[in-house]
């Protein structure tokens, strides 16, 4: 729960859908608005099943949108090379810092 919502409501996955329905759908992270065209009482290939819903407009623009700021402003996170500290290395931090700022009075 809480990745797709219908007409703006959270749904359990058995509900029955209809034509018209609106879909708000979070899919790997990636926010997604849909519009059921049509249903068919048959399963069938996925290239009939894409033609029986379709992306908003709106939706599409904005995931355009959010492809460019995330390329052109990178996670900050991601540019960590060597991951956490080791032990060795959280005591050469620990040590400098204590040279640096000391609590003593002079």
């Amino acid at each position: 729960m809480g990745h797709v919502q219908v007409d703006h409501h959270d749904v359990k996955p058995a509900r029955e859908i209809k034509v018209g329905d609106i879909f708000a759908i979070i899919q790997a992270q990636v926010p997604r608005t849909v519009v059921v065209k049509g249903i068919s009482d048959q399963r069938g290939p996925a290239s009939i099943d894409q033609l029986m819903h379709g992306e908003t407009q709106e939706s599409l623009a904005k995931r355009a949108q959010e492809a460019v700021g995330k390329r052109l402003s990178p996670e900050p996170a991601h540019t960590i090379e060597h991951g956490h500290p080791t032990k060795r290395n959280r005591r050469e931090l620990q040590k400098d810092w204590n040279e640096r700022w000391s609590a003593s009075i002079d």
